[in-house]
């Protein structure tokens, strides 16, 4: 079956046959039939839905949601979520550093696996931010820390609470992990409060929340929104936590952490956004028990994340490579100008840090046609979303200033006044 939806023989929505059904067909005992579609639940292929039989999942988990998107040939591309590249450091000399310590001190097996400075560093930096105490674990990037995590405490079926609209990447994750992610609804001020504890009172066992610069919508979890979902947490002290710092180094929202009202939690933070997607690190911390098994599994695995790596890192936070301020400031004047000449427009728009913008609209595939056709790419909203209403989402990072009012002026033309409020 697996390899009928990987050939598009089995297509999405398609009803499979009842197991005592395909058991006769096949000449089988109908608990082999049984354990293959548990299988193929926990690998996100099919869903089942109790005497309404079971189906091939709508998109099943191995079709990555980057694929859900548009060709932007002849377009200016608004799509991708990357970072501004006049913003990233140059990494030149970082490496050539970290070149010249290995010739000097070769990382050979049996090295820690985390470089002491990037270790020092880090965690300062957490402390400085309000972040519970903590060891310190280096990853190849937030969503290798978020997937040793979850795997570090649940088991295949177990229900994950998420942001809708979220990360697609994350969303992709969760099911491939045979997980069951749970949508919860977010606003500007982050995930809602309520949505929660629905969602923790039903039997979720872990919650992921973005801090700053949500990705899609650039929510960020304000004083009052933090305070509240603290509360909610208290109450369900053995759900695991899990924080991703989606906005460090690009944003000057301040964080406002989570951690501490429940057994075991994690922090992450990526490089990517501030330094370079390709250096493909980020730093997390968690509770004592919770890092102790994210490593011990990882030493079994890559072992590692390369100390080449970790000095170039080091290095760049050691002689302030970026300003985190200037890049701050450079992403908010272009997504808070899109933001208002959307709204002066009639336009509802979302993004309160970091450099996407996020526009809800009443038909999501015809409007990314209409503003492809007015000569811009946007990434359709079905990449983030669970069970949330259609959006469309805007990198701001690849515009100029003089750009912004075309590309409101195209959204006008395409999506027509929207509704605010929240996006759920």
């Amino acid at each position: 079956m697996e390899r009928a939806v990987g050939a598009g023989e089995l297509p999405p929505g398609q009803l499979l046959p009842p197991l005592r059904e395909l058991a006769e067909r096949l000449g089988v005992n109908p608990h082999t039939v049984a354990a293959a579609y548990r299988v193929l639940r926990e690998r996100g292929v099919i869903e089942t839905a109790g005497r309404r039989g079971s189906r091939v999942r709508s998109r099943p988990s191995s079709t990555p949601r980057e694929w859900i998107g548009v060709d932007a040939a002849g377009a200016r591309d608004l799509s991708s979520g990357n970072p501004d590249p006049a913003l990233l450091p140059a990494l030149g000399a970082p490496l050539a550093a970290a070149a010249a310590r290995a010739a000097e001190r070769p990382t050979l097996y049996g090295a820690p696996d985390v470089v002491p400075e990037v270790a020092g560093a880090a965690r300062d930096a957490l402390d400085a931010d309000g972040v519970p105490p903590g060891p310190v674990a280096v990853t190849s990037g937030s969503l290798d820390a978020i997937e040793r995590v979850l795997a570090a405490h649940l088991r295949p079926g177990d229900a994950v609470a998420v942001e809708d609209p979220g990360w697609g990447s994350l969303l992709d994750l969760i099911p491939a992990l045979g997980l069951r992610a749970v949508p919860v609804g977010v606003d500007d001020d982050g995930p809602l409060p309520e949505r929660v504890e629905h969602a923790l009172a039903q039997g979720a066992r872990a919650l992921v929340v973005t801090d700053r610069a949500q990705n899609p919508t650039g929510a960020a979890v304000s004083a009052t929104r933090a305070h509240e979902l603290r509360g909610v947490l208290a109450g369900h002290p053995d759900v695991l936590l899990i924080e991703d710092d989606h906005g460090h180094g690009i944003v000057d929202v301040p964080l406002r952490p989570l951690a501490g009202g429940t057994d075991h939690w994690a922090l992450v933070r990526s490089t990517a956004k501030a330094y370079g997607p390709d250096l493909r690190l980020a730093v997390l911390t968690g509770d004592a028990v919770t890092l102790d098994r994210v490593r011990g599994r990882q030493r079994l695995g890559p072992g590692w994340v390369s100390h080449l790596l970790q000095d170039a890192v080091a290095w760049l936070w050691r002689t302030g490579a970026v300003d985190p301020a200037a890049v701050a400031a450079s992403y908010d004047t272009r997504r808070a100008a899109l933001v208002r000449a959307l709204r002066e427009r009639g336009i509802a728009a979302h993004g309160r840090g970091g450099m996407n913008v996020w526009v809800p609209v009443p038909d999501e595939t015809g409007a990314v046609a209409r503003l492809l056709a007015a000569g811009w790419a946007v990434a359709p909203g079905a990449r983030f979303r669970v069970a949330s209403p259609p959006g469309v989402r805007l990198t701001v990072s690849p515009l100029a200033a003089d750009e912004i009012g075309a590309v409101a002026d195209a959204v006008a033309a395409a999506v027509g006044a929207t509704p605010s409020g929240r996006l759920d």
